[in-house]
């Protein structure tokens, strides 16, 4: 049995989401409080509009909270700078969309390039480090077809070597496999616990579906604006 670290990569404290429009307050989620240790699998579930996808934002610095606070290795991620912010973002987060938000007209190879590229890759290491991931993902065959002209799953998997090009610390994935036929999103499912494996990741998956989430370790509930566990 692996043993986890006893200390958090991720923690929320009374993390809070309120949406104002006018005089009118949505409240998404109040006071949430968890951890996650590196090492972790963890999926986040919950119906729809339950806040699966903004929490995810907020452990990104995609968005702030109203109140509360997230910490990343101990940081408060508040309190970050702007350049700070961005090399979170791009550095130590890998994050997968459920519309994977590829540029079709680009290679998967050029695809996977760019956010090592914006990050201040060279140029070549980018690309040979670009062709090792899609080599993982089982795409090095395709590293210089265009995305607009490969399938589904395949761009969802060109959308995974993308996320790990930076190698980073933790992925958060929202919904990777909610275009996905049941064939399909099996695949790729077990590819994301294969590289979580290889990596040496810390992974948060939100789906809302519970077959897909009972194959984490742990699982977070998202329901009426809390979290209890389990």
């Amino acid at each position: 049995m692996i043993q986890l670290p006893n200390h958090s990569i991720l923690r929320a404290e009374r993390l809070t989401k309120i949406y104002r429009s006018g005089e009118e307050e949505v409240v998404v989620f109040e006071g949430l409080d968890f951890e996650i240790r590196p090492g972790e699998r963890v999926a986040l579930v919950g119906e729809s509009g339950a806040g699966k996808t903004t929490l995810l934002h907020l452990l990104a610095a995609l968005d702030t909270p109203t109140r509360g606070e997230v910490y990343f290795e101990g940081q408060k991620v508040s309190g970050f700078g702007e350049e700070e912010r961005a090399a979170y973002r791009n550095r130590r987060i890998g994050y997968v969309w459920q519309m994977h938000y590829l540029l079709p007209e680009f290679s998967a190879l050029e695809n996977v390039m760019l956010p090592q590229v914006v990050g201040g890759s060279d140029f070549a290491a980018a690309r040979m480090r670009a062709g090792e991931m899609l080599g993982e993902v089982g795409l090095g065959g395709m590293a210089h077809r265009r995305v607009g002209e490969l399938s589904g799953g395949e761009q969802q998997r060109v959308a995974l070597a993308r996320a790990l090009a930076n190698r980073p610390a933790l992925l958060l994935a929202d919904e990777p496999t909610g275009n996905l036929d049941h064939r399909t999103a099996d695949r790729v499912m077990k590819l994301l616990e294969e590289l979580h494996r290889a990596h040496g990741l810390t992974s948060v998956l939100a789906t809302h579906n519970l077959e897909l989430a009972q194959r984490a370790p742990r699982t977070l509930r998202v329901s009426d604006g809390k979290l209890p566990e389990g």
